[in-house]
């Protein structure tokens, strides 16, 4: 069944299963997986996962069940985790292949395996292992190279934009919206913290000053380490930050009841969704530097910059984007090897060309 009431002849959108539709037996398993410890009980395995890795366990496998809903192959009685089987994946992801990139594929069924390996952990999922390393083997993901710049880009970007528009702005109006755009900018190249935690941001308590400096507090459910997070924003934005705060925020609520939201849709007076904040993100990067950053391109740029600029510092990129696994940002350090070495080779050829 579709999650949208289809008109004749519509295609039907695939639907995650929610929880309480699951086999029992799987709601069951998953409960007990999550179950929370005690002083005297250990809790479930689940709970050594954050809360954004858990529901992305969830989704996955509610997608997998949807699919064979709708294929009328879900069996209510089955065991927990007993219809992940090699025949009912092969035909998933065939339907997979069908809508979606090698690298959602891929996704999918690593989150898939996770997620049953939590519910039935005496089960053997070594099989699915083997297709997810088939299935990284031909992944294609989409080419960053073009679309990477150096955070002190983005940040000289966002500040400009802040300037022109409390300088040359022809209304209140378009000046709070600029002042906004360009914080928006400068504050997450300085603190590329994820787009659902950016989004979040409330003022006085995952957004506050503290003595004079502004802090970005990321609650420790809200995060894939199940850590949180506590960053300084650089006193550099400072005088940007009291614009919007203390003028072009107020003007962008208008009469509308107050909220507490750090970022405000000019549109509604309300806070931005992830989905619309990370549209208006490109847009603006598109726009003012040429370049379509999205919000994880913000995060890729301070993996590549502390690799270039700090390479003596190996850790860097990892504690600044909130990763306890190094190996994650590694591919930036090759990178930045590999530019280093560009400009270097440069350097010869140019001092032989002289000689």
């Amino acid at each position: 069944m579709s999650s949208k009431s289809s008109k004749a002849g519509a295609i039907e959108t695939p639907r995650s299963l929610p929880i309480s539709d699951w086999p029992a037996a799987d709601q069951e398993a998953w409960a007990a997986a999550y179950r929370r410890g005690t002083g005297f009980r250990a809790g479930g395995a689940a709970c050594r996962y954050g809360e954004v890795s858990r529901k992305d366990f969830v989704n996955r496998y509610g997608a997998f069940l949807g699919f064979l809903q709708r294929r009328g192959c879900l069996h209510p009685s089955a065991g927990a985790a007993s219809q992940v089987t090699p025949a009912n994946i092969d035909s998933y992801l065939a339907d997979l292949n069908s809508r979606v990139r090698s690298v959602t594929a891929w996704n999918a069924i690593y989150k898939l395996r996770m997620a049953a390996r939590l519910l039935d952990p005496k089960a053997d999922f070594t099989w699915l292992v083997e297709i997810e390393k088939d299935l990284a083997l031909v992944m294609e993901p989409r080419s960053k190279f073009d679309r990477i710049v150096f955070s002190e880009r983005l940040v000289e970007a966002g500040l400009t934009l802040t300037i022109e528009a409390e300088q040359y702005a022809t209304s209140p109006f378009q000046r709070a919206k600029g002042i906004r755009n360009g914080l928006l900018i400068a504050m997450l190249a300085a603190r590329p913290v994820r787009v659902k935690n950016y989004t979040a941001l409330d003022i006085g308590t995952t957004f506050r000053d503290v003595g004079g400096i502004w802090w970005i507090t990321v609650p420790r459910a809200n995060t894939k380490s199940n850590g949180g997070e506590e960053r300084p924003v650089p006193d550099y934005l400072n005088t940007a930050i009291d614009l919007y705060i203390k003028q072009s925020r107020t003007i962008l609520i208008g009469n509308r009841t107050p909220t507490t939201a750090l970022w405000i849709s000019s549109r509604t007076g309300r806070r931005f969704t992830s989905k619309n904040l990370g549209t208006l993100i490109s847009k603006i990067t598109l726009e003012t530097i040429g370049v379509d950053v999205s919000p994880h391109l913000f995060r890729a740029a301070a993996a590549t910059t502390a690799a270039v600029y700090a390479g003596d510092k190996p850790h860097l990129a990892s504690a600044v984007l909130g990763h306890s696994d190094e190996r994650i940002v590694d591919n930036h350090y090759k990178r930045a090897s590999s530019v280093q070495a560009a400009f270097q080779y440069a350097t010869i050829v140019q001092q032989l060309r002289g000689d």
